[in-house]
């Protein structure tokens, strides 16, 4: 069985969580602005992907961030745009009419009580989401481990740990490797850890990536959010450290 996510006390989830805060300011956008206007193909239009990019405050996907490698903004170079439609069409949150996306009523409700949302969209997103980089076979083949990853993470994002470190446990073997011999053997078990669980608990606001000082290609160190523990409730709750067998 999955882990339950059940938001619980009074938290702050716009400030904490791109996603839900990026769905809200796209559906508070379509509702004040007269809807998000799309282009012939059916993207969002320009205008409304820069607005995103500079309100959306996402990290590692800003405005500066974004900029700095495109001289103007298309929906197809924000990815976390990508998410955010995505999942605001599944919770019927906007509806197409036309050339615009408008707010549902249900969209509406969700602008009044978010916190109301948050479980779907996060367990929708965590467990059952594919991102255009992944495979629906991969999705359900994560499924089996995902109380394993949030309980080994439970322990180890406390004081901060990095892919790598979370390989490492679940491969020993690994472990006496050098660095570089790390890279090269254990770089696609890193990469699915990196984009199929860090990303997705960072988007959803359960971790955040400290990067201060680090270079593009260095992998920082990623810690619990309050959001975690509003949400989750784990076996490994009162343990300090864990083991995988």
């Amino acid at each position: 069985m999955l882990p339950e996510i059940n938001l619980q006390g009074d938290v702050d989830i716009a400030a904490l969580s791109p996603l839900l805060r990026g769905m809200l300011l796209s559906v508070a956008y379509a509702d004040g602005e007269g809807g998000i206007g799309l282009t012939a193909t059916g993207a969002m239009n320009r205008k409304f992907v820069h607005w995103a990019a500079v309100h959306f405050l996402w990290p590692g996907f800003t405005a500066e961030d974004l900029y700095s490698m495109n001289k103007v903004l298309n929906e197809s170079d924000m990815p976390p745009l990508w998410v955010v439609r995505d999942m605001a069409r599944h919770l019927k949150l906007l509806r197409r009419k036309k050339d615009v996306l408008l707010p549902t009523r249900r969209g509406r409700e969700f602008l009044v009580n978010p916190q109301a949302f948050f479980d779907l969209v996060a367990t929708d997103y965590l467990y059952s989401y594919v991102h255009a980089t992944e495979r629906e076979e991969e999705v359900r083949a994560r499924l089996r481990w995902w109380r394993m990853f949030l309980n080994l993470l439970n322990i180890k994002a406390r004081k901060g740990c990095a892919p790598m470190d979370v390989v490492k446990i679940l491969y020993p073997e690994l472990a006496p490797l050098s660095d570089t011999e790390m890279t090269i053997e254990a770089w696609e078990l890193k990469s699915d850890l990196q984009y199929g669980v860090f990303q997705r608990l960072c988007w959803l606001g359960l971790l955040y990536e400290a990067r201060e000082g680090l270079t593009l290609l260095q992998d920082g160190s990623f810690h619990k959010t309050l959001l975690w523990a509003a949400c989750l409730q784990l076996g490994s709750d009162t343990q300090s450290d864990i083991g995988v067998h």
